[in-house]
């Protein structure tokens, strides 16, 4: 859909009232806020693939980068122009705003509490490129409740945009009709990917997964992804709502390429079946644990060999627990995927240095890559227990997604990190894991909340992170001292850690989503202690910037 004439005067009027910048930065301070993000060759050994394997993974490619262009539409509809316009411009500022540009997707910083660093960008709109922009979000939701259940579950559908017909009326479109030209080149990439792939499950989700593209149904596919037993471990299509920021309801279009490594993988598979253990004894009440967990919990270790769309915008995913779909999830469980190369990068190249002026002296020796890659790999798992029902206002039963809006993704991210911590330690209590790890994890996650919180409060990461952060300083569980430094209380930060995951989970349970928005417009802020560390750590990187070394060396 091309920009229509006047668009920026429209998303001005209907984006959120915040008042927008007068002066933008030149050449010299973009290129000051792209080295927030270190560059790191990242890449994996393919020199043990087939030169069917080969053949495939260099498809996979080619169709991971039509979705870069598929989320690019989704942040805003004139984002394509915009791109476009900026790469004509060779001026050293101009290829500075270019560059940022890519690295944001948009002209906004999400480091910067969605800050636009371009002239004539608008503030950015809460609602993406999801739904109409003349709507108001009151619109929406009020046409919503208004539908027949089974045409509202479809509004309310990851895989489907909203839009205004002539008539004025509002209407469910299917990303298959939406993305018709995307999703047709994307669909014949994987069907030329299965037809050169030696392995028969790799075929056969991504034979599945072309066929989702072109009818927005993925059950199946979700199954043969969640099945899948090959080298090369894709994940491809709409999976995150974070960039929905009226409801959460619409999911983002993105990729991860990676090769499975084996002997890590076969390291982490002791953690499945502990699971449903756990989700029998979540510090909640009985009622709101599920007694028998989706059988499937698959755990891939990975290094990553290209990532696009929603998964590579501003910081570096180094993990993720999908599908999303709750259909899939109930019946299937979901699978763990952990970005190992990633991973270590960030934490040679940011954490470990942000952690000495971040920590007490005596808590800065207990950061280890161990702890920071467990708590990920929990982190993961448990996004996957826990409460995922509730209730809406009227009663009727709903996903927690669905009852918490906006405000659910954010409360999510909390959840999981919480209540790993609280995993954890019930598995180093009950001998699964080394009691070594208890010295270690609760240090090295309090030095890793610095660094997400440096990534801004904007988006949920960051909301959900600085929710923890101060709940856990008002329990006394973590302290500062005179010189600003943060220390944990070891006899306070287990029970600390237990009663926020138990408040995050009833949250979610009880589905209030004013109660749930109010905690975190109180909560999800950053204190006066914590921008001290952040302002200390100013010439630090922020994330990193991956250099995909493999896709070079595949000639693409």
């Amino acid at each position: 859909m091309n920009p229509a004439p006047g668009l920026l005067v429209v998303l001005s009027a209907l984006a959120p009232a915040r008042a927008l910048p007068t002066d933008f930065p030149d050449a010299a301070a973009l290129a000051g806020r792209q080295a927030r993000f270190a560059p790191v060759d990242i890449g994996a050994d393919i020199s043990k693939l087939g030169a069917g394997d080969r053949a495939a993974l260099k498809r996979l490619i080619e169709a991971a980068r039509v979705m870069d262009g598929l989320f690019l539409r989704q942040t805003w509809d004139a984002a394509p122009q915009w791109l476009l316009r900026l790469a004509e411009d060779d001026s050293a500022l101009g290829r500075a705003r270019l560059r940022y540009f890519l690295t944001e997707k948009g002209p906004w910083d999400r480091q910067d509490h969605d800050s636009p660093f371009i002239p004539g960008a608008p503030a950015k709109p809460e609602q993406a490129n999801f739904y109409p922009l003349d709507a108001t979000k009151a619109e929406v939701e009020a046409w919503m409740n208004g539908l027949p259940d089974a045409q509202k579950a479809e509004a309310a559908g990851f895989f489907t945009v909203i839009r205004r017909l002539g008539d004025g009326k509002l209407r469910a479109v299917p990303n298959s009709l939406e993305y018709q030209n995307e999703l047709q080149r994307a669909a014949a990439l994987l069907k030329d990917a299965a037809a050169s792939s030696e392995h028969p499950g790799l075929k056969s989700f991504l034979e599945k997964r072309a066929a989702a593209f072109l009818s927005d149904d993925y059950y199946d596919s979700d199954v043969a992804w969640m099945e899948l037993d090959s080298p090369i471990e894709p994940t491809i299509g709409p999976y995150e709502t974070y960039e929905d920021g009226w409801f959460g309801y619409k999911a983002a279009f993105e990729a991860f390429i990676g090769l499975r490594d084996d002997a890590e993988t076969a390291k982490l598979q002791r953690f499945g079946g502990q699971l449903q253990w756990l989700e029998d004894n979540l510090p909640i009440d009985k009622s709101l644990r599920n007694p028998k967990l989706g059988a499937m919990s698959p755990i891939r270790v990975v290094n990553e060999v290209y990532a696009s769309g929603d998964a590579a915008h501003g910081v570096t995913t180094a993990a993720f627990n999908l599908p999303n779909d709750e259909k899939v999830t109930a019946e299937k469980g979901a699978k763990r995927t952990m970005l190992k190369n990633v991973q270590r990068a960030k934490f040679d190249i940011v954490l470990t240095p942000l952690a000495k002026m971040a920590l007490s002296p005596a808590d800065q020796g207990r950061v280890d890559f161990s702890a920071f890659f467990t708590h990920i790999l929990m982190h993961e798992l448990m996004h996957g227990l826990g409460p995922h029902q509730s209730k809406d206002a009227q009663g009727r039963p709903v996903t927690v997604r669905q009852a918490l809006k906006e405000a659910s993704s954010a409360l999510e991210e909390a959840k999981a990190d919480a209540s790993g911590l609280w995993a954890l330690q019930k598995l180093v209590d009950k001998g699964v894991l080394d009691k070594k790890l208890e010295d270690t994890m609760y240090v090295t996650f309090l030095a890793s909340a610095f660094r997400t919180l440096r990534f801004g409060v904007a988006e949920a990461h960051g909301k959900g992170m600085a929710l923890q952060l101060n709940y856990l300083l008002d329990k006394g569980a973590f302290k500062v001292a005179g010189d600003g430094t943060f220390s944990v209380d070891t006899a306070k930060v287990k029970g600390a850690v237990e009663a926020l995951s138990r408040d995050i989970m009833l949250a979610q349970a009880k589905g209030d989503y004013a109660a749930a928005k109010k905690w975190l417009d109180a909560m999800a802020v950053i204190r006066p202690e914590a921008k001290a560390v952040i302002d200390r750590a100013e010439g630090l990187p922020v994330d990193i910037e991956p250099r995909f070394t493999t896709v070079e060396e595949l000639g693409l």
